[in-house]
């Protein structure tokens, strides 16, 4: 009997509980035993639950118990989660999670946690829901070196933007939708101002690039700016707005970002809609690879964190993750955004075309109409070229939005 715990039994709790019990015949053709549910640790009344006798409430019910090898945390927010899980550690039970908080702030200490009891830290399920993401960066393309990656990682904020694209309805409007189909929450802050996906970069730019980077080092900009106009103007250049976390290698370091980008449309990324997620891997051998499905949901982000239970008690006891992290970056190893060249949509009010024009030299205008002016310009630094459009006398940048090369 392979005994596992289940921290929390909310939405993503239940789910894995539910997995566990659906594929029962499947997990014990997989490891030659059966996967059970021997406690949940919740704080709430589940009387009359069928799974209301493994409930308890003392966190050393479990660590205390030799026979659970595997510890599932899906409880949310930074503590007690982040305690919970380096105890179950300590106390030498694989964690599994899909806590993208705790694996941001806190994934460099737990991975050294695992390794010293000689365990597993996994979060398969942190980035991309059932998306594999962290595995084949891990495992599959461990040999080659990862140049970028860029992806939509939020649903909520890919749903509101592609109704604003689709339909023409208002950023307003489409987060009320949003929220009336619960794919946001009441308070949406963390999908829309680009929290939820700055974790989720911060994790894959760690296995990327093998040094631990944390949020508050992350130019992190959400979407509730963006406005018809440019809508309007992205579907005239021929593209349209994503909310994108973006990690690439420089010469002596990375950028890392989360921002909307104007995204042209024969760039794959372009093409996802909905609440669907995608990400693009580039690699120095491997090129472009893209990791495409539902980024979130109770069973698909279920489904990852129970393969994340294989993948911990199939382990030889020897074993060890091909990738980690376990220092965090240097000083300036995390580049200032604003060296990052880069192409821009800027949409001036009060500039004329002909100062618009004669300041950058090679630029697309896209609207000029009484006092606004919106174009895309050349690539270089991204300060220089913010320096350019506050020069132009009398003008005021309306909207600023990086263009995916």
């Amino acid at each position: 009997m392979i005994n596992v715990a289940i921290l929390g039994f909310g939405v993503v709790g239940s789910g894995v509980a539910e997995v566990i019990e659906m594929s029962s015949d499947i997990l014990s053709a997989r490891l030659g035993d059966k996967v059970e549910v021997k406690y949940i640790l919740d704080i709430r009344d589940f009387s009359g639950h069928p799974m209301e006798s493994k409930i308890v409430r003392d966190i050393n019910v479990i660590l205390c118990d030799d026979s659970v090898s595997v510890v599932i945390e899906a409880m949310g927010g930074s503590h007690p989660a982040f305690d919970f899980s380096l105890a179950a550690l300590n106390s030498k039970k694989s964690v599994v999670t899909s806590n993208k908080e705790v694996v941001a702030n806190f994934g460099c200490q737990l991975m050294k946690a695992a390794q010293d009891n000689g365990v597993r830290y996994l979060f398969e399920a942190s980035v991309g829901g059932a998306i594999p993401i962290i595995r084949p960066l891990c495992d599959c393309i461990t040999a080659d070196r990862i140049e970028r990656i860029a992806g939509i990682m939020n649903g909520t904020t890919n749903y509101i933007l592609t109704r604003m694209f689709s339909d023409n309805v208002s950023f307003e409007n489409a987060l009320k939708e949003a929220q009336e189909k619960g794919y946001a929450e009441h308070d949406p802050t963390a999908d829309i101002d680009g929290i939820d996906a700055c974790r989720k970069i911060c994790i894959l730019s760690d296995l990327a690039y093998g040094k631990n980077v944390r949020p508050d080092e992350v130019t992190c900009e959400g979407i509730r700016n963006i406005t018809g106009r440019d809508v309007a103007d992205a579907t005239k250049w021929g593209g349209s707005i994503k909310l994108l976390g973006l990690t690439e290698k420089s010469d002596d370091g990375i950028y890392v970002i989360v921002c909307p980008f104007f995204v042209k449309q024969d760039n794959i990324l372009s093409e996802v809609s909905d609440v669907f997620n995608g990400i693009s891997v580039r690699g120095t051998a491997t090129g472009d690879l893209m990791f495409y499905g539902r980024g979130a949901g109770k069973l698909p982000t279920a489904s990852a964190m129970v393969a994340d239970v294989v993948e911990a008690v199939s382990q030889k006891p020897d074993s060890k993750p091909v990738k980690t992290w376990t220092d965090d970056a240097a000083e300036g190893f995390v580049k200032p955004i604003g060296e990052r060249i880069t192409q821009m949509y800027l949409r001036l009010e009060g500039a004329s075309l002909r100062d618009v024009e004669s300041t950058f030299e090679d630029c697309e205008i896209l609207t000029c109409e009484s006092n606004t002016i919106s174009f895309v310009t050349e690539a270089a630094p991204e300060n220089e070229l913010v320096k350019l459009a506050e020069s132009i006398p009398g003008s005021r940048i309306a909207s600023k939005i990086r263009i995916l090369r």
